[in-house]
Order: structure tokens, then sequence, then C-alpha cells
């Protein structure tokens, strides 16, 4: 839900048959729907890939692109000869790209989306001149902690070891990892609660936190060509983002403990932003950061062994 209100790039890492898979299919339904202008962005897209039918006058549901991880450099990222088309970074535009079994893709294929995920956009350059295609999507990822998927697990037996899960997860380059602002380990589902009758909250009902969360965002934006909070730009961070003088202490301790990086300091400031925005404050404080904070756990759990 914080993921979709500020447009996070999301990972999630688990054992098979928790849920990773079935979590990321139900983002898009979670999302706001597409403005007019957004609309026309992704149908005119859709339009220079070929894609949109003859009866279908504009795209109005948020794209969904889950690429199998044999994919290309070039169908992923975009390519062609002649005639450069769009690849699914730009088919994905204003919607979500859905990485499963993320270190079985190719090293040089994630590594080539750095650009993309950066920039909200891809140049290709050809003889003819280069062509640039908007890629402002939402990055989500789900990935075992090993190849046999149960490293780590409360009852299943791993027959990796320590030593191969370790390589495993380290096919995800820094650089990357570094660009997922939310990183969550999903647990196993115990039996209590997949035998319980009770019945959680709605896509519906979350899908109008989420927009009331975005409704604040667009307020704060409004004028600029910033559209929610993982697109807010260095030079307006602690503008946008003000803080208690607790959650900045506790920030400060945090940076220096864990050694960050400066883009995972960014990140996880419009991560707090994102948190305090769903529950309508306008200063963050020492829960929201507390919050963030535990959102980029992952990488010094298990990259840093």
């Amino acid at each position: 839900m914080i993921a979709a209100a500020g447009f996070h790039n999301l990972l999630m890492m688990g054992p098979p048959g928790v849920g990773k898979s079935m979590i990321a299919g139900r983002i898009p339904g979670i999302l706001p729907s597409l403005t007019l202008e957004e609309s026309l962005e992704v149908t005119s897209i859709y339009s220079v890939a070929g894609l949109l039918t003859p009866e279908q006058a504009l795209i109005t549901e948020r794209p969904f692109y889950a690429p199998h991880h044999t994919v290309t450099a070039a169908a992923l990222i975009g390519g062609g000869n002649a005639y450069p088309r769009p690849g699914m970074v730009s088919l994905a535009h204003r919607g979500v790209l859905f990485l499963d079994e993320l270190p079985e893709f190719q090293r040089t294929v994630l590594d080539s989306m750095r650009q993309p995920l950066e920039e909200r956009r891809v140049q290709i350059a050809r003889a003819s001149g280069v062509v640039t295609f908007p890629s402002d999507f939402m990055l989500v990822a789900a990935m075992n902690p090993c190849p046999c998927g149960y490293f780590g697990h409360p009852t299943r037996k791993c027959i990796c070891g320590k030593k191969q899960a370790h390589a495993y997860i380290n096919r995800i380059s820094g650089p990357l990892l570094d660009r997922f602002d939310i990183q969550v380990e999903v647990a196993p589902v115990e039996y209590e609660h997949l035998s319980s009758g009770a019945k959680e909250e709605s896509s519906e009902a979350i899908r109008e936190r989420v927009q009331a969360a975005r409704e604040i965002q667009q307020k704060r934006f409004a004028g600029t060509d910033i559209t929610c909070n993982a697109m807010i730009t260095p030079d307006i961070l602690h503008d946008v983002c003000p803080m208690t003088d607790e959650a900045s202490v506790m920030l400060k301790n945090v940076f220096e403990k864990m050694g960050l990086s400066a883009r995972a300091y960014d990140r996880i400031l419009k991560v707090a932003r994102t948190v305090a925005d769903m529950e309508g404050e306008e200063v963050i404080g020492k829960s929201h950061i507390a919050r963030a904070v535990q959102f980029r756990s992952l990488d010094r759990k298990y990259w840093s062994e």
C-alpha cells in the first residue's frame, strides 16, 4: 500500500508459495486510475509499438508487464535497427513492471535498467539519430533467498548452504538493489491465517487510502513535473520532507551506523514522506523514519554477510 501510494520500487524476498507474485499482480488494482494526460501518454507509446488495436481509442488501465527471466536487453529496454521500438520499460509507463525470480535474469539485462529507473526515460541511439521513450514505471521484483528457496526457512531445510545462497543473491548488483525504495522479507503464511474466516481490507478500500495520499502529493507538487513522492528531486527534498528533531536525530544515527549511501538516504526520506502522507501528517516524525528504515533491512541482512 505504501509502495503504491508513493509509486516506490518494491523488492520482495521469501520462500516459494508465500504470495509474492500474487501481491505484485494485485498492485495495479490499488493504484489510482490513469488521468487523461497519463492515458494519452500510454496510448501514444502503444501506438508507436504497433500494439494499439483499431477499436481501442484510449488505454485507460495502468499497464502491467511481467517478462520472463530469459528476456533480452533489447526486448526490455527497447531497440531495433532502422526504427527503434519501445521496450517493456516503456510499455509499462505509468504502470507496473514485475520481475519474478529476479536473480535468474541476466545481470547485464538488469543493469541496463539503471538509467531508465533513474531518469524515467530511455534513449536509444542509432546512426539516424537518438530516440527517447518515456519509462516512468513502478518496478516490483520478487526473489527467493537461494536457488532452492528455503534458506533461513523456519521449518523447511535448505539444500544450498550459506555460501551458495550468498552467491545467488549477489547476482543482484549493489547499484540496482539501491534503487529499490522498499525491500521487504515475506514470511511463510501460517495455518492459522489461512484457516481463519476473518476478512482483510479489500483492494477497493486500500485504493481509496492510496488515492487520498496521492491527492496530498498532487497538491504538494502542483505546478511541477513531479507527480508522486518517488520522483522528489534532491534540490527540493528537504523542503518537502520537514522532520521533527527526534526524526532527524534518528535518521542521522541510522545513516552513520548502517553506512548508507546518499541514494539510500534520499529513498528512506521519500518513503518516510509517503508514510506520513498516509497518516495525514505534514511533518515527518520518528515513527515514520523508523518505518522507512525497516523497509531497507534486506541489504544489511543478506548482502552484507
